[in-house]
């Protein structure tokens, strides 16, 4: 986690820095990042917690008649934005916070509280830090002379291409630069796979931590990509027949003895008896996890073979195709690989119901499958049932029914935001059913 800042550094440094606006940031149950923003001048009732909202205008919040909330800053969260407000370098600083009611207790809607609820049960087995670094992938495309998004890709380049194959070298670099001034320890920027998709990968940190930066980065991509001229999304499948956008999560738990998956040279492929039954929850669990970690219709657009997303519940460390994959490195290194999860995830959620499954694996001494090290894509139906590998729900209806029925999953990241997710992907879902594509009227209206 960040260095936690006093109250007195934080007020030093907006006016050192000439801050005129705090914007306090939450997300809410569907992932998406809310923010109320005072001037400087009510920097002391953001820091005293006394700053209020009203939690019944957020989605899957509380009644109108429960309404006043307090945000709770994390000071540890507080980052200055690198671009200028107004003509006199006026600048913006951010803080992220917990809900709390208005009696002043944990809000229980909050996804960033059920993660540290998640966090403080493993501390409890006496785990100290749960480990995350996320490969969070996008598309950039083209504006048009209004700046409306158009569907015309930025370039057609391919995994690791450089200019002028690859347009958008000039923005990532300045994605890089920019999350760079913000306190990120970024590692990688590339070219991926699909045409105009692209990648930045950036140290891993705390689970808190991690989630709280992924949703800074998204909100920095955003921002770069439009400030040149260019949209960025991070919907998994934007464009039909390429690759779309996954979120691999790259996980380990750590004890005060180091690496707790780290196995020496006695267990199993390099493995500690702790990574495998992690691993063996993560694989109990995962058709619950997936309506969390793929949480709209278009993600089960990229949930199919052929596009190098996994469809099947399996593990692996030689190839890429099931769901989970064991990286060669060792040692501090080792860690679990979770390839389903995609950028339209709620993170908070997400990593605590991942954290809660490798637990329950953990604490009920669960055995992973054997490990599948042949292509899944290339086995038929028989193969697959006799090595006892089973599908990923296919669509976001079966997930959700997946997550109803897996009590460990719904406390994981409470009934109230269990609840309210469920209720608000059934509405989208029967939308998505009353409308009428494209692909049906080219294969029906004529034919029939």
């Amino acid at each position: 986690m960040s260095k936690q800042l006093t109250k007195e550094e934080i007020k030093q440094r907006v006016k050192d820095e000439n801050v005129e606006f705090i914007r306090v940031t939450f997300t809410d149950v569907l992932g998406m990042i809310k923010n109320v923003e005072v001037p400087v001048s009510q920097l002391d009732k953001v820091l005293n917690n006394d700053l209020m909202f009203d939690g019944s205008s957020i989605e899957g919040f509380v009644r109108i008649n429960e309404s006043d909330m307090y945000l709770y800053p994390d000071l540890s969260t507080f980052l200055i934005f690198p671009w200028a407000t107004d003509e006199h370098g006026g600048k913006v600083a951010r803080l992220i916070a917990d809900v709390y009611n208005k009696d002043r207790t944990p809000f229980a809607g909050d996804p960033r509280i059920a993660l540290k609820n998640a966090v403080k049960k493993a501390e409890d087995e006496g785990f100290t830090a749960f480990n995350v670094g996320t490969e969070p992938e996008f598309f950039l495309f083209k504006m048009d002379e209004n700046g409306k998004p158009t569907m015309e890709l930025n370039d057609h380049g391919s995994y690791f291409d450089l200019a002028p194959m690859d347009m958008g070298e000039d923005v990532r670099r300045k994605i890089v630069l920019t999350l760079e001034k913000m306190g990120f320890e970024v590692e990688a920027a590339h070219h991926e796979v699909a045409e105009g998709q692209h990648e930045v990968d950036y140290k891993y940190a705390d689970a808190i931590d991690a989630a709280d930066k992924i949703q800074t980065f998204k909100l920095v991509v955003k921002t770069i990509a439009r400030e040149n001229g260019y949209y960025a999304t991070f919907m998994p499948k934007p464009v039909a027949g390429i690759n779309g956008s996954g979120m691999h999560v790259n996980m380990s738990l750590f004890t005060k003895d180091g690496n707790a998956f780290d196995g020496k040279d006695d267990d199993y492929m390099g493995l500690s008896t702790t990574a495998m039954n992690f691993l063996g929850g993560l694989l109990k669990h995962a058709p619950a996890i997936t309506a969390i970690a793929n949480p709209t219709v278009n993600s089960y657009k990229r949930l199919i073979p052929g596009f190098e997303a996994p469809v099947y519940i399996a593990w692996s460390a030689s190839n890429r195709s099931p769901m989970v994959r064991v990286p060669a490195s060792r040692g501090m290194a080792t860690r679990l690989e979770l390839r389903t999860v995609d950028p339209t995830t709620n993170p908070y959620t997400c990593l605590a119901a991942i954290l809660v499954a490798g637990m329950d694996g953990i604490d009920n001494h669960l055995e992973p499958m054997a490990s599948v090290d042949r292509n899944i894509y290339l086995m038929d139906e028989n193969e697959r049932k006799k090595a006892g590998i089973k599908n990923l729900p296919d669509t976001l209806l079966d997930a959700l029914e997946e997550l109803e029925q897996d009590p460990t999953i719904i406390d994981a990241i409470g009934s109230h935001i269990t609840d309210k997710f469920i209720e608000a992907k059934r509405i989208e879902y029967s939308s998505y059913r009353q409308y009428v594509s494209k692909w049906e009227l080219d294969n029906y209206f004529m034919q029939y």
